[in-house]
């Protein structure tokens, strides 16, 4: 087994691995869960209160850096676009499709103003000096999952010994998700034979059996599967370590010159998911006016986007809304990140979401 990357190599594939959860929808097939019913949060009503007093100021311009291919699973920026929520809130989004070793790079700099980020890259990447902050959740469940036909026999993480487990590489999100799932039974990645799959093509090595279980994305492989026939058994690490999943992050200078102007756009955009939750086929419509080619597989955009919704609502969101930030959980994030040797200087909680935001106080 070979070890894991530097610190510093792993910035870059940890924010490849999000690359390819953000991008996994677009042509994608997958069977999806039901909706989460969250509580509703605070930031609908102040979304309404946002669009009611649209600014007759200039419009802010704001550079909102997405996944690296349009999605479904930006179906709520789309959303908000589409019906003017943004420029009701005075703003003029402007959305861009970067890799996401780019997009961290580049929000840092303050090129771009807002973008999405997972975590498990924000923590090493301010560890490393970088200087942007996480300001609100997006996805409250974290992405990352090992999946299985539900004919392997694969229930629990103890069941994974001794498997073949597919996944793109040692590095990433999914490799530290990996990593909990496995020592919550006692077991480390020499307790499994790993086969990596540098292409992403993991989820068809389990449909043809040429491995046991792979690492994926809640709202892609296991989606895929069912879609394909197979019923599917997910685990996930949630319960063991509350990996942060991917929210909206910012430069510390964005956050200095423009922090009414990121703190609508996160208002609205809450604003938006809420009405994907209660609606998901608003969602899709929206997602398919901004990428057209996805009208040619409906049924199974509908199925990614159900899942995507799934994993917006953690048990934080569901008592505080959506948007709430588990401080907790991020803590043991950190403390697990360090223990994996990939924190290497030592930051907190406060360093790494940002204090003016009233999502981060739980």
């Amino acid at each position: 087994m070979s070890p894991l990357r530097s610190p510093l190599t792993f910035i870059g594939l940890v924010a490849a691995m999000l690359v390819a959860a953000c991008s996994a929808g677009s042509g994608a097939s997958s069977s999806a869960a039901p909706p989460s019913a969250g509580a509703p949060s605070a930031s609908a009503s102040a979304a309404a209160t946002v669009s009611e007093s649209p600014s007759t100021a200039e419009p802010v311009k704001l550079v909102v850096g997405l996944g690296y291919i349009p999605s479904v699973q930006f179906a709520p920026f789309y959303l908000a676009q589409q019906e003017g929520w943004y420029a009701e809130a005075g703003l003029e989004v402007e959305f861009q499709n970067k890799i996401d070793p780019d997009l961290i790079t580049l929000v840092g700099q303050g090129s771009i103003d807002v973008g999405i980020g997972d975590g498990t890259s924000v923590i090493p990447a301010v560890s490393q000096g970088i200087p942007i902050r996480y300001l609100a959740t997006v996805y409250g469940k974290s992405p990352n999952v090992v999946f299985a036909k539900a004919s392997s026999g694969i229930s629990t993480a103890a069941d994974l010994a001794g498997k073949k487990i597919g996944t793109p590489g040692r590095y990433g999100s999914g490799w530290i998700m990996l990593q909990a799932l496995l020592g919550s039974a006692g077991l480390t990645t020499e307790d499994v034979e790993i086969v990596e799959y540098p292409d992403f093509t993991q989820r068809a090595a389990v449909e043809q059996g040429a491995v046991d279980a792979a690492t994926g994305f809640a709202n892609n492989e296991p989606v895929q599967l069912e879609l394909d026939g197979e019923q599917a058994v997910v685990l996930r690490v949630d319960d063991i370590v509350a990996l942060p999943g991917p929210g909206l992050v910012a430069g510390t200078s964005t956050l200095e010159s423009r922090r009414d102007a990121i703190d609508a756009f996160i208002t609205v955009t809450l604003r938006a998911m809420e009405a994907i939750i209660a609606d998901p086929a608003t969602g899709l419509e929206a997602a398919i006016v901004a990428v057209p080619e996805l009208a040619s597989a409906r049924v199974a955009q509908l199925a990614v986007l159900n899942a995507t919704i799934e994993s917006w609502t953690g048990p934080v969101q569901a008592s505080d809304g959506l948007g709430a930030i588990d401080r907790a959980g991020w803590t043991a994030s950190i403390e697990y990140l360090t223990s994996l040797g990939l924190v290497p200087n030592p930051v907190t909680v406060d360093d790494l979401i940002d204090a003016g935001s009233s999502r981060g106080n739980y």
